[in-house]
């Protein structure tokens, strides 16, 4: 287990007001000693290690800036890894290594996700998910310590047949289109797939996924498969890592034409396009649900207040990148919600506390203005019944340097997803009897 550094720097001088770093009056005795101790499985290894040391970077850097105002609710933030390479089986090993000083858990994996739904329940610990893990987690009376919060799987793909609609300038203009899946044969790259028939049956065009063996590195025969044999007129890739990146080289083999392939969110990142030819990934599209780029003031206050005093937790080039801003994100939400539980029940910090305030969150614009991330995430709120993650969607472009927003908030036919969340949930409730 990778253990941090804990940093505590004067705030004299800085010029950001976050109302949640500064709170009127810090929370005494919230935990022993003062800290707020936080272990995070995290994957630093093998193919995905892009995503995980993003994450790591990002919320590590996020915790930084907390303590570097005074701590969150006064209470120093000292948070330890444990590396998992991306492995179910060691995710389970360090969340049963570390859960005793956890008052919440992000898995990074929807299959550890899957892995820690009946864990989490019996130990009260809640688990943050935001944009992967279980989609019907979104309903919290079945799913009551699981929280999407920003986006989940089913919102995505409702999301992209939103976006491929407009580009054909009409949802009837679907009737009769195939679109194609190409994803990992993992429990990630499977979420998707009851929500993509749900909306063939809707919208009249014919879907097709194709799974590749994880971890995804041999798609010849698959893009075979789409291109010549099932005619694709647009397919989304559902990889992770390594993956994503595979099918610029193999498309061109087939001559499928990159305006009609798109990214699953996890496979845009500028990992996965900077290590392909420019010409080959430049006009390449993918959903995201987090702003890119440097150009948010607390992206900025991280800048001048953790790296301007050398306590960096990752490359300061790789600051401001996507894997980067979604960890910042985790650990945003994560304090928010540890504000709420201390605001409501005071100390000390416990799971049960935290997963109130996650419950409770919202993220107005005036709330996100305070905490200086106005369009770096969408608003949102949550419930004890609704625990996020039917949201909307950014859609981006690579142009050969950086991600373009592409304008607009791509909303998902929600109607769809909560139907297909409800089911599902049934379903688990009915297994559990």
């Amino acid at each position: 287990m990778r253990e941090c550094c804990v940093w505590k720097v004067a705030a004299a001088g800085l010029a950001l007001v976050v109302t949640m770093l500064v709170p009127s009056a810090p929370a005494p005795g919230a935990s022993s000693g003062g800290v707020l101790k936080v272990p995070m499985p995290i994957y630093r290894t093998g193919p995905y290690a892009a995503g995980g040391t993003g994450f790591a970077g990002g919320r590590e850097d996020y915790f930084a800036l907390l303590n570097a105002r005074g701590g969150l609710d006064g209470l120093t933030i000292q948070w330890s890894e444990c590396e998992d390479a991306y492995d179910t089986a060691r995710g389970v090993e360090c969340y049963e290594r570390t859960k005793k000083d956890m008052v919440a858990v992000w898995p990074a994996s929807t299959g550890i996700t899957y892995a820690l739904v009946d864990r989490t329940i019996q130990d009260k610990i809640p688990m943050i998910t935001i944009g992967y893990g279980r989609s019907d987690a979104t309903e919290g009376k079945t799913f009551p310590w699981i929280f999407p919060v920003l986006g989940n799987y089913w919102s995505q793909a409702a999301a992209f047949i939103r976006y491929i609609a407009a580009l054909e300038h009409g949802e009837a203009s679907l009737k009769g289109k195939r679109i194609a899946l190409l994803h990992l044969d993992i429990p990630y790259g499977r979420e998707p797939i009851p929500m993509f028939q749900d909306l063939a049956k809707r919208f009249g065009f014919e879907f097709r996924n194709f799974p590749l063996p994880a971890p995804g590195l041999e798609q010849s025969a698959a893009w075979v498969d789409m291109a010549r044999r099932f005619h694709a007129d647009y397919i989304i890739q559902w990889n992770f890592g390594q993956s994503c990146t595979v099918p610029f080289s193999a498309m061109r083999e087939v001559a499928f034409p990159l305006e009609r392939f798109m990214g699953v969110w996890w496979c845009g990142s500028e990992e996965d396009v900077t290590s392909a030819a420019d010409l080959a990934t430049r006009g390449y599209v993918t959903s995201n649900f987090t702003g890119v780029g440097r150009n948010f003031p607390v992206i900025q206050n991280i800048l001048n207040t953790v790296y301007k005093n050398s306590k960096g937790n990752i490359g300061e080039a790789r600051v401001g990148t996507v894997y980067y801003n979604r960890g910042v994100i985790e650990a945003m939400v994560f304090a928010e919600a540890v504000h709420n539980g201390l605001k409501q029940f005071g100390p000390p910090v416990t799971g049960d506390k935290v997963r109130w305030g996650l419950e409770h969150l919202d993220f107005t614009d005036a709330r996100l203005r305070e905490l200086g991330a106005t369009g770096l995430i969408p608003t949102v709120k949550t419930t004890p019944d609704d625990h996020g993650g039917v949201s909307s969607a950014y859609f981006q472009r690579w142009n050969g340097k950086a991600w373009d927003r592409i304008p607009g908030l791509w909303q998902p036919y929600s109607d769809l997803v909560w139907d297909q969340i409800h089911k599902s949930a049934t379903q688990y409730r009915e297994q559990k009897r």
